[in-house]
């Protein structure tokens, strides 16, 4: 995983902003890719390098309409985390570039699978 200026992206929502893989055989876990596996197919990896807020919650109406506290919103975190490798569906993915480098974003619901280094 590389670092340019993506610190400054902010990805929205159940979204997350996936750096591709170079296409290998395996990954550091193990895990065997799918023979014929290329950048085109259906199926692609990477190492997600930042992650949405969540799906947004629905506000509270128990609080008190003046109080701004009561606005905020709240989300439900996403289950994938920075540092993780997915293995993503390709037709639910965003083709970017930025700083000459390419990306995708994803929503939450194209990820497949992921592989954690620790638990």
């Amino acid at each position: 995983m590389t670092k340019n200026n993506i610190d400054n992206l902010i990805v929205i929502g159940d979204r997350v902003l996936i750096e591709p893989s170079m296409a290998t055989k395996k990954t550091k876990g193990g895990l065997l890719l799918p023979a014929g596996y290329q950048e085109k197919e259906d199926v692609q990896t990477g190492y997600i390098l930042k992650c949405g807020p969540g799906y947004p919650l629905p506000s509270s109406s128990d609080g008190e309409d003046w109080n701004p506290a009561d606005r905020e919103p709240r989300y439900l975190p996403l289950q994938v985390r920075p540092g993780d490798m997915a293995i993503f569906l390709l037709k639910n993915a965003v083709e970017i570039k930025y700083d000459g480098k390419k990306y995708f974003i994803v929503p939450q619901n194209g990820i497949l699978m992921v592989e954690r280094e620790e638990f």
